[in-house]
C-alpha cells in the first residue's frame, strides 16, 4: 500500500471514529482507534518491536512477553547427559 493510499485510509477512519464518538458510539469509535494505531505502528500488540529511536539502554522499548499459559520449563536433573561426573571434571 503506498503512503498517499495509505494517509487517505488514516484521515477515513479518523472521520468515521469522530463521527461515532460524536453519536456516543465508543465500542466503534475505540475500534477504529485501534484500527488507526495497527496502521501507524502504534498497537501495543507489537512484540519485540522498539518505537523508531528508541532502541538502546534506558529506553521504554517494550519487552517481550511469554505467551499467555506458556509454563518455564523444568531444570534438568543432575542424572541426564550434560551433567560430568566426578573423574570427568
Amino acid at each position: 500500500m503506498s503512503s498517499r493510499t495509505n494517509h487517505q485510509r488514516l484521515m477515513a477512519l479518523e472521520k468515521q471514529m469522530e463521527a461515532a464518538a460524536a453519536a456516543f458510539d465508543f465500542d466503534k469509535a475505540a475500534a477504529l482507534r485501534d484500527e488507526i494505531a495497527r496502521l501507524r505502528g502504534e498497537s501495543e500488540d507489537i512484540v519485540g518491536q522498539a518505537p523508531p529511536g528508541q532502541i538502546g539502554l534506558g529506553s521504554n522499548a517494550p519487552v517481550r512477553q511469554p505467551p499467555k499459559g506458556w509454563k518455564k520449563p523444568k531444570k534438568p536433573g543432575p542424572m541426564t547427559s550434560s551433567h560430568k561426573r566426578r573423574g570427568e571434571r
